[in-house]
């Protein structure tokens, strides 16, 4: 798929795409009220969330995964 705005973004360097996949992200995050959630998706977050209080110690802070991800580049 191919438009002018895409085109146009995948131009930017990579830290600009990122911080535009944010401000994209955000925005969809502030309107998530008007997104619906099929029974599917409601399932697999009720599983995540579970699993994640189950396994706490599988958790890593952004920070730590950043640092990880820019010490393999």
């Amino acid at each position: 798929m191919s438009t002018p705005v895409l085109d146009d973004a995948l131009r930017l360097p990579v830290p600009e795409r990122i911080e535009l996949v944010q401000a994209i992200w955000d925005s969809i995050v502030a309107e998530s009220g008007s997104v619906a959630v099929t029974d599917e998706q409601r399932a697999e977050i009720d599983r995540r969330l579970a699993d994640a209080a189950s396994n706490p110690s599988d958790e890593r802070p952004w920070s730590e995964v950043r640092s990880s991800l820019e010490r393999s580049r």
